[in-house]
C-alpha cells in the first residue's frame, strides 16, 4: 500500500528543473514574498506558495538523488535557506522544516521504504519535532509489530503543509515503559497526516507565518513498515556525508542559515531605503550620512565575518567525513555548533 498523497491542485508528478535551486529560488521571488505577506495574515504559508515551492523542487533539494532530490552540500542547503529567508523569514522558515526533516527522513529510511515514501510522491512534505511543553504520551507496542502513539508536540512549523509528522514518545510494552540500561527507551514515530490533528495554537507577533501550531496523536497506528523509520541511520544508506551528520549539527547550520538569511536581506532593505530617506531636520539621504555609511559597513563586517566562519567550520566538518570517518571529530563538530551559534547571534546583532 502506498503512501496517502498530499492533497494539492497540482499533478502530483514532477517533471525535470530548470537551473540550480538557487536559480529557482531567485525566479520565485515575488511569489515568496507575497506569500510572506499573506502567511501573516493566515498564521501559516499559503498553499499556493507551497506547491510552488514544491514545483522548483525547494523542499526536496537535499535529498538523495536516488529518491528525487539533488544531494545537496551542506554550504549549499546553508545558501539556499538564506536567499529564501532574505526574501521573506517565514517563508524560509517554512522551506528549512520541511527540507531538513524531508533530508533527514530520506536518510533514516530502509530503502524500500523511502522510495514508497518519497518516490511514490514526489510532493511529500514532512514537519516534526517538539519544543517547550510538549507532552511525549506514549507509544504502545503492538502484536504486530507496530504501535499506537499518543502525545502533542508544541512549535510544529509548516504542520499544515505536511502529509508526515513526526513525533517522540517513550515505548510502552503494554502499561508498563520499555527500560534499557536503567532509561525509558524513546522513540521518534513517523505518522501519516490522517492520523494526527492541528491544534489551533499559534499567534505570535511577527513570526505568525512559520505555522507553528501544536499537533496531538490520540492513538495514531503506524504500521510495521513505517515502524523503525529514524532521523539519522548508521552506517549511512547514503553517499553524501550530510546523512553521518549528528542530528543536532544539522538543526544547528539549518537554524542558522534563516538568521544570516534574514540579516542579508534587513542590511538589503536598509540599503535600498538609506538610497531616498531623510533623517529628521537633514538635506540629504542617511547614505550620504557618515554615521549611517559606519554603523552599515560594520553590520555587513560582522556579517560576512560570521558566515565565513560558519561555512569554515562546516566545510571542516565535511571534508572529515569524505575523508572516511563515520562520524565527525568532537573538535569539528564543537567547532562547527560554536560557529552556528555566533552566525545566529551576530544575525540578530545586526538586524537589530
Amino acid at each position: 500500500m502506498s503512501a496517502v498523497a498530499r492533497t494539492t491542485t497540482n499533478t502530483p508528478v514532477m517533471g525535470a528543473l530548470d537551473g540550480t535551486p538557487l536559480e529557482r529560488v531567485a525566479q520565485l521571488a515575488d511569489v515568496i514574498r507575497a506569500g510572506g505577506d499573506e502567511a501573516q495574515q493566515l498564521r501559516r504559508a499559503p498553499a499556493s506558495t507551497i506547491d510552488a515551492l514544491i514545483d522548483a523542487g525547494l523542499f526536496r533539494f537535499a535529498i538523495p538523488r536516488a529518491l528525487g532530490g539533488e544531494d545537496a552540500s551542506v554550504r549549499e542547503t546553508i545558501e539556499v535557506l538564506e536567499a529564501i529567508s532574505a526574501i521573506d523569514a517565514s517563508i524560509g522558515w517554512n522551506v528549512m522544516l520541511g527540507a531538513e526533516i524531508n533530508a533527514m527522513a530520506a536518510g533514516g529510511m530502509a530503502p524500500d521504504l523511502a522510495k514508497e515514501v518519497f518516490i511514490a510522491n514526489p510532493r511529500v512534505v514532512m514537519c516534526g519535532g517538539g519544543g517547550p511543553g510538549s507532552e511525549f504520551g506514549r507509544a504502545v507496542a503492538q502484536p504486530d509489530g507496530g504501535y499506537r502513539v499518543w502525545g502533542r508536540s508544541t512549535f510544529i512549523s509548516g504542520c499544515h503543509n505536511s502529509e508526515w509528522c513526526f513525533m517522540p514518545a517513550p515505548i510502552f510494552d503494554g502499561d508498563a515503559p520499555r527500560i534499557v540500561n536503567g532509561a525509558p527507551v524513546v522513540r521518534t514515530f513517523f505518522l501519516n497526516r490522517r492520523d494526527w490533528q492541528i491544534l489551533d495554537t499559534w499567534d505570535m507577533a511577527a513570526l505568525r507565518g512559520s505555522g507553528s501550531h501544536d499537533v496531538l496523536a490520540e492513538g495514531a497506528y503506524v504500521p510495521p513498515r513505517f515502524a523503525d523509520g529514524e532521523l539519522m541511520a548508521l552506517p549511512a544508506r547514503h553517499e553524501n556525508p550530510v546523512f553521518r551528520i549528528p542530528v543536532p549539527l544539522r538543526l544547528a547550520y539549518n537554524k542558522a542559515a534563516i538568521g544570516t538569511g534574514i540579516a542579508r536581506g534587513a542590511l538589503d532593505a536598509f540599503g535600498e531605503l538609506a538610497r531616498y530617506k531623510k533623517p529628521l531636520m537633514s538635506a540629504v539621504p542617511m547614505k550620504d550620512t557618515p554615521g549611517v555609511q559606519q554603523v552599515v559597513g560594520e553590520c555587513e563586517a560582522m556579517l560576512r565575518a560570521a558566515r565565513a566562519f560558519m561555512f569554515e567550520a562546516m566545510d571542516a566538518v565535511e571534508a572529515e567525513l569524505r575523508a572516511g570517518l563515520v562520524l565527525p571529530s568532537g573538535p569539528a563538530t564543537h567547532h562547527a555548533r560554536r560557529a552556528g551559534l555566533v552566525a545566529a547571534d551576530t544575525s540578530r546583532k545586526v538586524v537589530y
